[in-house]
This record gives C-alpha cells, sequence and structure tokens, in this order.
C-alpha cells in the first residue's frame, strides 16, 4: 500500500531548500507553448538551443511561423530532436489558434480550464503534460504538471504505484494543495530541482536530499 505523504509539508520543505525557481523560462506566451512541444523526449538545454534559433530568425510570433515552410521550421529546432514531428505539431498547435481562436491566445485562455484541456488534449501531439504546461504556464491556471521527475519521486518515496494513471497522480497534488498557480508553478520546478541535484534516473544520491525525511 502506498504511504499517505503531507504533499504540502514537502512542498515547504522544498521550498525552504531552493527558494523561489522562477520557471517556465519564456518570454511570452507564445514561446512558452512552443517550448512545451520542444522539451518532449529531450533535455531541456537542447530546447533552450532551438529557442535560441527561432530568436534569431525572430520566429517566435504566430505570423512568422504560420508562414514559414516545414523545412524552416525543422532548421530552427532540429537541436530539439524529433524535429520532424514536432515542426509538424507546432504548425498544427498555429493553425487551431488561428482558424478556431482567430489567432488570439486571449481567445484560447478564456476558455474555462476543463474545456481549455479538452480543446489542447485535441490537437496533435499535445499530450496531458504537454497541455497542463500550457495551461499552467501561459494560461496561468491552476493545474499541476506532472512529469517524468515527478513520478520518480513519487514512486521512490512510496506515494504512487509505478502503474499510477497521469491524472492520479495530478490529483494526490492538486486534492493535497491550495489551489493556487503561483505554489504549483513553484512546486514542479522544485521537483525538478530536486531530480537534478539528488534523485537522478540512476544512482540517487539521498543523503542530504531535502526529501530524505520522507524516505522510510
Amino acid at each position: 500500500m502506498n504511504r499517505a505523504p503531507d504533499i504540502l509539508f514537502a512542498y515547504k520543505v522544498l521550498f525552504s531548500h531552493y527558494g523561489k525557481q522562477h520557471w517556465w523560462p519564456a518570454e511570452t506566451r507564445l514561446e512558452m507553448m512552443v517550448g512545451a512541444i520542444l522539451t518532449q523526449n529531450t533535455a531541456w538545454t537542447n530546447v533552450e538551443k532551438a529557442l535560441s534559433n527561432l530568436r534569431k530568425a525572430d520566429a517566435l510570433n504566430f505570423q512568422t511561423l504560420e508562414n514559414a515552410s516545414r523545412e524552416e521550421i525543422i532548421e530552427w529546432i532540429r537541436p530539439a530532436g524529433f524535429f520532424n514531428q514536432k515542426s509538424a505539431y507546432i504548425q498544427g498547435m498555429i493553425s487551431n489558434v488561428r482558424n478556431k481562436f482567430g489567432g488570439s491566445l486571449d481567445e484560447l485562455f478564456a476558455l474555462e480550464t476543463s474545456n481549455l484541456r479538452k480543446e489542447l488534449l485535441s490537437w496533435k501531439g499535445i499530450g496531458p503534460e504537454t497541455a497542463d504546461s500550457i495551461i499552467l504556464y501561459a494560461a496561468r491556471k491552476p493545474v499541476f504538471v506532472v512529469d517524468a521527475y515527478t513520478r520518480r519521486i513519487c514512486t521512490r518515496h512510496g506515494w504512487i504505484g509505478e502503474k499510477t494513471k497521469y491524472d492520479d497522480v495530478a490529483r494526490l497534488f492538486s486534492n493535497n494543495l491550495p489551489e493556487d498557480v503561483q505554489l504549483f508553478n513553484e512546486y514542479h520546478a522544485l521537483i525538478v530541482q530536486v531530480c537534478k541535484e539528488h534523485c537522478s534516473a540512476r544512482n540517487p544520491k539521498c543523503g542530504d536530499c531535502p526529501l530524505e525525511c520522507f524516505l522510510s
């Protein structure tokens, strides 16, 4: 049986140790949305290179991305890997915002949270993690983002099982925290940070980890 964690206390421990993370690192909502697609199945360092290419090309705007060819987008985002798929996802995203919402992110993000999530999940290449990242960081609505880091922390501490579904992991956090966008933002970023420093996929360094107190 999984242990019932004190989710809020774990957040306070991490925040006390690391402080504010200032995440998501994007200058605009569109850049954040593009970054959420680019970060699928790759390291953030690779995403940064792709975003840098897009900035240099002044391509992080609807008009440029809408008018760019698939080949141009592929070259810009090549460092992020899976560039054929991701270029199609980006073009699909731009097309959906243009055709369904008049090219207005304000109109898109005015949707009620559950309807916004349903809309995003209907777009090719947008799964639950990408959709929730967009909702939290671009739309600034309180949903908890579950990624590989979150699963790693939760399974290693016995908070969830190996096969726990995405939405059940998200509810573990959202049901045990105040419904606050900034808190959800910080918590996700703090989990990423503690995994980078201590809870790596291989050879985790549990000694001196701020969450060591949650291990049995």
